[in-house]
């Protein structure tokens, strides 16, 4: 097997046993291992019964580690780099030192594994193969407003926490009228929930059982019909601000990607 310098580990989102044979292999064989927390990544070695040394590499210190990992890779020496759960630079610190790392001519692979977003998409059913990974959602509620707006016409994969899911949830609800989410919760592990409803279902079903984990969610692509309530909707709001029919065939065209002739027939007929 070819030998690489610098090796990125998926490792569990929750079940232990899944963890590959050749992420057990590598994580064994290499010098160090990159982790986000010691804690976290110690425990897995050690049910594993792996002995090899740590150095923790998180968001707050990545810069400062670039150096040192250079430093040790050009001795010959090998790493390893790992998050606490899934694949890295998933979400999780990696991106920056992967460049550097091209940048000085070090050989770099990737082993497949587990990955939260991948498990939770093979679950849940798509009229479309293509969809929107927006990672951890913004905060701020225009920010999210805008991506629902932008990407309503694929459905759109993010992660959440679970004291922002409902906050967030709500935000789907007003903004994309109700639209069919789908939430993963605990992915792989002994509680593992999958739910897929209106949104405002999904609001009611965990407003009334505990939420934790760590969250993975789907808000389906628009359909024809929601498209249809929705483009009345904005039609009205713009006509009560005295748009013409024109203007407000141009507006709903830029900024919802609707055909301007369909808006403008519409018009007609309301």
């Amino acid at each position: 097997m070819k030998e690489y310098d610098f090796y990125i580990v998926p490792t569990p989102i929750g079940n232990l046993g899944d963890i590959t044979l050749r992420a057990l292999e590598i994580l064994k064989s290499v010098d160090l291992i990159a982790c986000e927390d010691m804690r976290v990544t110690q425990k897995l070695l050690n049910h594993f019964e792996i002995k090899t040394k740590c150095i923790s590499y998180h968001k707050f210190n990545e810069k400062e580690r670039l150096r040192k990992f250079i430093e040790i890779l050009k001795t010959g020496q090998k790493i390893a780099l790992v998050s606490d759960a899934g694949t890295p630079l998933f979400c999780d610190p990696g991106s920056i030192l992967v460049e550097e790392l091209r940048k000085h001519n070090f050989s770099i692979t990737s082993l497949p594994g587990a990955n939260a977003l991948a498990t939770f998409l093979s679950q849940n059913a798509r009229e479309k193969e293509d969809f929107f990974f927006a990672g951890f959602l913004p905060k701020s509620q225009t920010q999210i407003e805008n991506i629902l707006i932008k990407y309503q016409n694929t459905n759109i994969v993010f992660y959440e926490s679970p004291n922002r899911l409902i906050n967030t949830l709500e935000i789907i609800k007003q903004a994309r009228n109700n639209p069919k989410v789908s939430i993963g919760r605990e992915l792989t592990k002994v509680f593992e929930e999958n739910v897929t409803a209106t949104t405002s279902e999904i609001i009611s079903h965990f407003t009334q059982n505990t939420l934790k984990g760590e969250i993975v969610g789907m808000v389906y692509q628009k359909t024809s019909e929601n498209e249809e309530i929705n483009l009345e909707e904005k039609i009205q709001k713009l006509k009560k601000k005295n748009f013409g029919a024109k203007e407000i065939s141009i507006i709903i065209s830029e900024l919802y990607g609707i055909n301007k002739n369909e808006v403008y027939k519409r018009i007609l007929d309301i």
